[in-house]
């Protein structure tokens, strides 16, 4: 497969995993954070702001892996 089709291919992935990160970290917030301490609320909020890139990561080491040599 060309660069140009994995980053095409990884651009999609990358912005369905943010979508859907983003949704279900504002469901889980709003159906089970609901009564919790400020503090346990913000690392919370932190944890699921950053926890998407932990499974973009190896997206974007695909994405930007060089042509096989033809």
């Amino acid at each position: 497969m060309r660069i140009r089709t994995r980053k095409f291919i990884g651009t999609i992935a990358l912005l369905a995993l943010v979508t859907v990160w983003g949704l279900v970290a504002m469901a889980l917030a709003q159906s089970v954070l609901l009564n919790i301490n400020g503090f346990v609320a913000a690392l919370y909020y932190v944890v699921a702001g950053l926890g998407w890139v932990l499974p973009a990561m190896p997206l974007i080491a695909w994405m930007s892996r060089p042509d096989a040599p033809q």
